[in-house]
């Protein structure tokens, strides 16, 4: 299945896992790039000691193609592009910031640099800060989401018309069929988060990824628009949040609410009560945990099921 994305990255498959905090470290990123996808380490909830020892572990775990997802937010920064650097990290998804940042300062070391973006305005930008390729994603999404609200089967042939790089699907895509009508779109490959979030290698909580088999669809929502738009699984800390909405509270009071490590506390130590827990409306498909080889064999499977009987109408 050759095509720009796979080009770029040397990978067998157009399938990226997504760099999500808490739930890709290098036992999740080695099993998919094993599997001929790209896998990727979620630096964001990483020290930056943390990140170094999770890349030397993907290095001895694959001898394929992986990458690190950086949130440019990241209060270590310049430490984390350091060791980046000094590991030899080849890819690099950046998010959460301004691609102008660091883009230059790591094409310059010869790696391969991809921004996520969640509008046309934003995949402009990327594209003028060099990037190699934009992943656009969605409002479906789990986590952090883009305040425009824009969905991923608007955002994609948007992007695909206004830029000439490779654009990356993501946000609600967690099966062939979702990757095919992605890539119909213009999509050159896809990056699916949630779906490998519930496999055997995730690093997240066996009750977060329980979890994410029980949600049924509007069983997620985003809030907390006013700090950086999120979006959860509603549950005791979600509806503490709307309470307090209903008061009218000041930036201050929902910082106090959100606190620190909720995230955390929901997705790596299982508090399905007062922890965040980020996750894309995709997981109301998703109804067992299972190896991420199995999850990705499937969709590339069904995802030439449903290519051939599409071609055959």
């Amino acid at each position: 299945m050759e095509n720009k994305i796979t080009k770029l990255f040397n990978i067998k498959y157009p399938v990226i896992q997504g760099g999500m905090i808490w739930v890709s470290g290098w036992r999740l990123a080695s099993a998919v790039s094993n599997a001929g996808g790209l896998g990727l380490i979620g630096a964001g909830s990483m020290y930056p000691e943390v990140l170094r020892e999770h890349i030397q572990k993907c290095k001895k775990a694959t001898h394929k193609p992986f990458g690190v997802n950086v949130p440019m937010l990241y209060p270590d920064i310049e430490k984390i592009m350091d060791i980046l650097i000094e590991e030899d990290v080849k890819i690099v998804f950046t998010s959460a910031g301004n691609p102008k940042t660091w883009t230059s300062f790591l094409k310059e070391k010869k790696i391969i640099v991809v921004h996520v973006v969640s509008s046309v305005k934003f995949a402009l930008k990327a594209a003028l800060a060099g990037v190699d390729a934009v992943v656009c994603e969605g409002f479906e999404a789990g986590g952090h989401n883009g305040r425009e609200e824009t969905t991923t089967f608007t955002l994609i042939p948007m992007v695909k018309e206004q830029v000439k790089i490779p654009v990356i699907a993501a946000g609600g895509i967690g099966s062939g069929r979702g990757m095919l009508a992605a890539m119909v779109l213009g999509a050159d490959g896809v990056q699916i988060g949630s779906r490998f979030a519930a496999t055997e290698e995730s690093s997240a909580h066996e009750n977060f990824k329980q979890t994410i088999v029980n949600v049924k669809d509007g069983d997620t929502h985003v809030t907390l628009k006013e700090l950086a738009p999120v979006r959860l699984v509603k549950n005791k800390f979600y509806n503490d949040v709307q309470e307090l909405y209903s008061k009218k509270p000041s930036l201050q009071q929902l910082k106090e609410l959100l606190g620190r490590a909720r995230a955390k506390k929901g997705m790596f130590e299982g508090d399905l009560e007062e922890g965040e827990l980020e996750i894309g409306q995709i997981a109301g498909l998703i109804h067992e945990i299972k190896p991420a080889k199995e999850v990705l064999d499937s969709i590339i499977k069904e995802f030439n099921e449903v290519k051939t009987l599409v071609n055959s109408f």
